[in-house]
Formats: C-alpha cells, sequence, structure tokens
C-alpha cells in the first residue's frame, strides 16, 4: 500500500527521496536534521538553519511553483495551512509527489506528524524528536492568562485550536482567547485588555519593545522568539526553556 500523508492522500515514493523541496520554514529545519544533502530547495522564510544553501522557490503562501518543477524534486514537503491547495494540485498535477502535513493544534499532534513524516518516508527517529516529546510531555498548571497577538493593522490574535496556543497553555499560560470561535480572530484593540500579560513574537509580525506594549498598557508585556513559539521541529528542544525563561515574572 502507498504511504498517505496528513490529509490522507497517497504519495507515490521510489525508495526514499534524496531531493527535496520544503516550502513549511519548520518543516526545513526538520529535515535538514535527516540529512543535510536532502534538500535542493526551499522558502525565503525557510531561515533556519543559518547556513542552509539551497535554491529558494519564494513564499510559502504564494511559491514559484515553475521554480519548484525545475528543480525535479522526488519529494515536496508542504502543510495544509501555510500553502495553498492551489499550488499543491498543481505539483502533483505535473508528477511530484507531495506530502502535506495538517496545522496542528497541539504540540503532541505536530510532533506526532513530523515522527510519521520522518518515519514513513526515510525510517529515521532523530534523537531532537525523541527529546522534545519529553520535554513537552510535561504541563505546568494555569498561573497565568494571556492576550497573543500575532498581527496588528488589524490586531491578529491567537484563538482556538492553535500550536502555539498549546504551547503556552502547556507552560501554564491560559490564552484569553481560547474559546472563540475563530483560530484566529480579529478583535478591536479594547477587546485585547482583559488579561494578565501580552506575549508579543518577533513574527510573523515584528513586535518590539517600542511597538507593542504601548497599546496593551495595564498587561506586563512579555517578548518572545517567534519561532519557539510557532515553529515545530527540532527548535521545540530549546522552545522549553527559552520561553519559560521569557515569561518568569
Amino acid at each position: 500500500m502507498l504511504p498517505v500523508d496528513d490529509l490522507g492522500e497517497p504519495v507515490v515514493l521510489h525508495g526514499p527521496p534524496r531531493r527535496v523541496v520544503s516550502l513549511v520554514p519548520s518543516l526545513t529545519e526538520a529535515l535538514v536534521t535527516v540529512d543535510p544533502a536532502l534538500l535542493i530547495g526551499a522558502t525565503d522564510y525557510c531561515t533556519h538553519p543559518p547556513d542552509l544553501d539551497v535554491t529558494r522557490v519564494g513564499g510559502s503562501k504564494y511559491p514559484k511553483v515553475d521554480r519548484v518543477l525545475a528543480l525535479e524534486p522526488d519529494l515536496v514537503v508542504a502543510n495544509s495551512e501555510e500553502n495553498r491547495h492551489e499550488d499543491v494540485e498543481r505539483l502533483r498535477a505535473d508528477g511530484i509527489p507531495v506530502w502535506v502535513t495538517a496545522a496542528p493544534a497541539t504540540v503532541p499532534a505536530a510532533l506526532g506528524s513530523l515522527r510519521r513524516l520522518l518515519g514513513t518516508v526515510w525510517d529515521v527517529e532523530p534523537d531532537w524528536l525523541v527529546q522534545a516529546e519529553r520535554l513537552w510531555r510535561d504541563i505546568t498548571p494555569p498561573w497565568t492568562r494571556a492576550v497573543v497577538p500575532v498581527w496588528r493593522k488589524p490586531w491578529v490574535v491567537l484563538g482556538r485550536d492553535t500550536f502555539a496556543g498549546d504551547v503556552l497553555l502547556r507552560l501554564g499560560v491560559v490564552n484569553a482567547f481560547a474559546d472563540h470561535s475563530e483560530r484566529y480572530p480579529r478583535p478591536e484593540l479594547d477587546e485585547l485588555q482583559d488579561a494578565d500579560i501580552v506575549v508579543l513574537p518577533d513574527e510573523p509580525y515584528l513586535f518590539t519593545p517600542d511597538d507593542g506594549p504601548q497599546f496593551f498598557p495595564n498587561l506586563r508585556p512579555v517578548h518572545v522568539s517567534g519561532r519557539y513559539l510557532t515553529w515545530y521541529g527540532p527548535s521545540l528542544v530549546e522552545a522549553r526553556p527559552a520561553l519559560e525563561a521569557a515569561l518568569k515574572p
């Protein structure tokens, strides 16, 4: 039987892929740990590892599909939330196998998706994956309530069922919008003040000490790495101690 990706789509592989294009930054970082020589292409936003030297194929939302096709990959790795369905379908129509990961709502779901991808396609279990599973198994009792903007102009915050929200919850931080009907609601600024802290990541919007805290005068600002908050891959090993240190009063 053919292997299937997270969305249940079959992926036709003729042995372990050796020419891979990644359209997802955190998956790029994970794939490099299997074998740095695997990757031949990645998006402009695939910033880790910092010395990654591959052909760039544009952004995640709008990759240059012709450039991907020209690389003749034997596998493209994508994500259901970060990449457009029409781009995935065009690659498949041109005979390129595409493995699409689902948008995870929890840390265990994210790590389980990575375990299945790496184990199914390359039969590997990286040490960082085992370590991340162990580190994030513990859940700290709730101790504070947070608003977590990811964009402004307009304001966009973490809502229900997000990976970043589960990261914070496992650190004892309750997302003030966790019960919202949308995953990324767009409240008015005056609706964002009912919390103890405001968590300000540096991506996708680059919040800084001069751009962010002034909108939340009664909340303690916590500046965090967006990579640690939203990426799932090897960075999760560093993320827990780094986020705990940043959140500490």
